[in-house]
């Protein structure tokens, strides 16, 4: 990472304020996060008297790393922040990803040969709304009866953990704001990663064996690729907000995944010979503590079936210092949802996919005016939807994957005022039906009339040309000039056919749609096999010469000539029925007044007011 390419949070520079702090042999003492009760917390003092101490009134060897980083190395304090704490743990798993939020290691390591050196002051960089930004902080940390009270190491003289937690709370305005959180979000602010969250429940993933295999290979290759996992159980009720399952596993509470594997069972006496495999995963517990007491568990009969070289492949250790193996299968009945974050490639210069990267700031802005009215919430205010922010990008390849990210601007800074809940956010996805596959992408508040800054991230194969519609109606162009503007604008959904005249000896057909009005033609993808098809495909046309009809054709695809089916025609007035109808297909040319096998059901909206639709 470019250091130019870092902001300094609030306009402190570390190189500059740690020369001042060497120059005038002072420690650095911070004005934007001082050590008094404002920082500490809004609502709730912490129990005892706070002092705050630096790392060398704590201990006589202080330093950031003892025997390098690892994600034993955190215990959560008396802060309600396992998912900051289990988001530390997977990111100490990852060295390219740590030495981005812990820059310069060896330069702000203590050094016991040069203590001139030492001014008090440490820095980390975090992914913040799009851009990285490197956060300044001195390095008192709260103490009661001289011990930390909030995150620190199992070792009493290391303290990355301790200070990198000051410094996500100055980002964040105070300890107390971390009390509550998301893993994912945090992991997010470490690595500028996309996260998925997933529903354990409505994945299936709690019974069906094939969707449990299918939820592997892709944890596996998540990790494989240098992502990160974690996972929770959510509770039923707020009264069993951190108890524990009959199994030991902490309800409400935040997990690191650690590791995903395929382990052997058995000897593998010859080489040629198959033995089998179990999926397993390893994760932990922020508190250092409360394991897994199932199968697998540290202490379980199940660990006599594995062999000894498979337990020094695997680094096996039985105690009860939070980390621990399940079944993959338990593992899915056990915990309620998941959240993978993807370290998504954008590098030119790598032997894995890489990514077309596209970023957009915009905001929701509520105006009276509905045209320039920016909050209008999600779909199920329709009068208000389509006055939020609107953009559009290309898909040009037959099939591609799509990576879309949403993301609001942090709230947590506002939680001293009494606000700082983050806002119900999402998108919805229009197609388009142009030969190039466009789309129309439309982030939302749930409510209207929400005030919010957001970011949009998207990432394809090749170039998306990603950009906002900040246009009411079509501009003027010189085909207007010589053949008229757009007078009418029609919105055809089809939904689907059915009854085709069978085209194979199976009794199916390849059907497929084709959408003509004036100039333009809109195709479906075929549909293969059968004779009553589900489309969900719609087009939306401006229209000179509204007197001509819209021609919507059924076609069947064959290797060497495609077989027409029928249509129907369209007068796409503004006065025609507004809801599904379901017609019969015709012929064409001299047989147009002729009725052919099977029927088509569609829904035409039409309007003389170009902005309606």
């Amino acid at each position: 990472m470019d250091s130019k390419s870092v902001k300094p949070f609030k306009n402190q520079n570390y190189q500059q304020l740690k020369h001042k702090c060497l120059e005038q042999r002072n420690l650095f003492e911070d004005p934007e996060f001082p050590a008094s009760d404002a920082s500490l917390f809004y609502r709730s003092p912490p129990p005892g008297k706070v002092e705050w101490k630096r790392p060398k009134e704590l201990c006589e060897d202080p330093h950031l790393f003892v025997n390098g980083i690892s994600s034993h190395d955190l215990l959560q304090g008396k802060l309600g922040n396992c998912w900051f704490v289990a988001a530390c743990s997977c990111l100490a798993l990852r060295e390219n990803l740590w030495q981005k939020v812990i820059p310069n290691v060896k330069e702000q390591e203590w050094d016991p040969k040069q203590p001139e050196k030492y001014a008090g002051i440490v820095h980390f960089c975090f992914w913040c709304f799009g851009e990285w930004i490197d956060v300044v902080i001195d390095d008192r940390l709260p103490t009661v009866r001289n011990e930390l009270i909030f995150c620190h190491s199992n070792d009493r003289n290391e303290f990355w953990s301790a200070l990198l937690e000051k410094a996500y709370a100055k980002m964040a305005g105070c300890y107390e704001a971390l009390d509550g959180g998301s893993t994912a979000e945090a992991i997010v602010d470490f690595t500028g990663a996309v996260t998925e969250s997933i529903d354990m429940a409505d994945g299936k993933y709690s019974y069906d064996i094939i969707e449990q295999a299918k939820l592997f290979e892709e944890l596996l290759k998540v990790q494989r690729r240098g992502g990160l996992i974690c996972c929770y159980i959510t509770p039923l009720s707020s009264s069993e907000f951190e108890g524990q399952t009959e199994m030991g596993l902490v309800k409400g509470h935040a997990y690191a995944v650690t590791e995903v594997l395929k382990m052997r069972l058995g000897e593998k006496i010859l080489s040629c010979a198959k033995s089998e495999k179990l999926f397993m995963i390893r994760l932990r517990n922020p508190w250092g503590k409360s394991e897994w007491t199932g199968a697998w568990s540290d202490e379980s009969e199940e660990w006599k079936k594995v062999s000894k070289a498979e337990w020094k492949k695997l680094g096996l250790t039985i105690e009860n210092d939070g980390e621990f193996w399940m079944s993959f299968e338990d593992w899915c009945k056990s915990f309620t949802d998941v959240d993978i974050c993807r370290i998504v490639n954008t590098s030119f210069f790598s032997i894995h996919k890489t990514w077309e990267k596209k970023m957009m700031h915009g905001w929701w802005t509520k105006n009276p005016d509905p045209l320039l009215n920016r909050s209008g919430g999600c779909f199920n205010h329709q009068a208000t939807f389509l006055q939020n922010p609107q953009y559009v990008f290309d898909v040009k390849k037959v099939e591609d994957k799509v990576l879309i990210s949403l993301q609001q601007k942090d709230q947590r800074i506002y939680k001293k005022e009494g606000k700082g809940d983050h806002f119900v956010i999402g998108f919805e996805i229009f197609k388009v039906l142009l030969k190039q596959g466009r789309y129309v992408l439309i982030p939302t508040t749930f409510r209207p009339a929400i005030e919010a800054e957001f970011i949009l991230r998207l990432f394809t194969d090749v170039p998306s040309e990603l950009r906002e519609l900040t246009l009411h109606k079509p501009k003027l162009m010189c085909l207007d000039i010589l053949c008229g503007i757009p007078r009418r604008v029609s919105q055809i959904k089809i939904h689907s056919v059915e009854g085709l005249q069978s085209q194979d000896r199976h009794g199916g057909a390849n059907p497929y749609v084709i959408i003509k009005c004036e100039n333009w033609t809109v195709r479906s993808p075929a549909q293969k096999g059968t004779i009553n098809a589900v489309f969900n495909m719609q087009a939306i046309f401006y229209r000179r010469k509204s007197e001509h009809p819209i021609i919507v054709q059924v076609w069947h695809s064959n290797i060497l000539c495609d077989q027409f089916l029928g249509q129907v025609l369209m007068t796409a007035s503004p006065g025609d029925p507004r809801e599904l109808q379901k017609l019969q297909l015709q012929g064409r040319g001299r047989r147009q007044a002729e009725e052919m096998p099977g029927h088509i059901t569609l829904k035409v909206l039409s309007s003389d007011d170009l902005v309606e639709l």
